[in-house]
């Protein structure tokens, strides 16, 4: 028989945790990629790899609160714990050769829509790998059609990310940008849940897994105290909540440094007792 699913067991709570996390992990991961862009060669891998695991552990936290909120009334359902782990360094890995991609060869539209097509096919894979972790009492099927618009959305959300992350340096719009990232996430992640029908088998069948309390709570308290850190890095950091304009001049402009300016005069000032 068709399973009557509940993807909202504890209300708003779980979509908005969700969102929250995915807006943080995103904001993070923004403000270290625009890091990388004003540090030498020596320090660039650092800056790039801290704010890919910001965003991967982000969207991966969203995802496993937004779970916490999914029933199917007819059984119990429980995770498969190497799916899951799995699941997260899937998201970091992929997150992360987007990010380098841009890093290193800038934001060229070609460059753009080759990382962000395979990091948003990525973030998609690990939605749908932590949905494999799932045990439960019956068997879970989707609909090709929403599946594949939940995978556009990724694709489109990510390349918009990676995008944002080489382009947006100030940081308000990184805020902006992390907000409207965070709803695409979210958005991508509800989609594809929508695309899914579970069949209850009619006899209860024993399974090893735990139960989205015992299993997703623990496991989660890792990447949470993560973006916590990595909070505190970029709150310690005064170049990373400056905007554009202070630390990064364009180049060709009349913008120098305000050293240079008595240098200016004084060697104008030279010029004129010469004569």
């Amino acid at each position: 028989m068709e399973g009557t699913i509940d993807g909202f067991r504890y209300g708003v709570v779980t979509p908005i945790a969700a969102y929250v996390m995915a807006c943080l992990g995103g904001a993070l991961g923004l403000r270290c990629i625009v890091r990388s862009l004003i540090n030498g060669p020596a320090w660039k891998p650092g800056w790039l790899a801290l704010g890919a695991v910001s965003i991967g552990c982000g969207i991966w936290t969203m995802h496993f609160i937004a779970m916490i909120g999914f029933q199917v009334e007819e059984t119990r359902i429980g995770y498969h714990v190497g799916l899951t782990v799995l699941s997260l360094v899937v998201a970091v890995v992929v997150v992360g050769i987007g990010v380098f991609v841009v890093g290193y060869r800038g934001a060229g539209g070609a460059v753009l829509c080759l990382a962000g097509s395979v990091t948003g096919i990525g973030v998609a894979a690990m939605h749908y790998l932590g949905m494999a972790a799932m045990q439960l009492n019956g068997s879970i099927g989707y609909d090709p059609a929403t599946v594949a618009l939940s995978v556009l959305i990724a694709v489109i959300a990510a390349t918009a990310a990676l995008w944002a992350a080489v382009t947006i340096r100030g940081f308000v719009m990184s805020l902006g940008a992390s907000l409207v990232m965070g709803v695409a996430v979210s958005g991508m992640h509800y989609t594809a849940m929508a695309a899914v029908s579970v069949h209850v088998h009619g006899t209860m069948s024993s399974w090893a897994g735990d139960t989205p309390t015992s299993l997703l709570l623990p496991m989660l308290i890792g990447p949470i105290v993560f973006l916590v850190l990595a909070g505190v890095v970029v709150m310690f950091d005064p170049l990373l909540v400056l905007g554009d304009g202070e630390w990064n001049p364009p180049a060709g402009t009349g913008r120098a440094a305000p050293a240079d300016q008595p240098s200016r005069r004084k060697a104008t000032g030279r010029s004129w007792s010469s004569g």
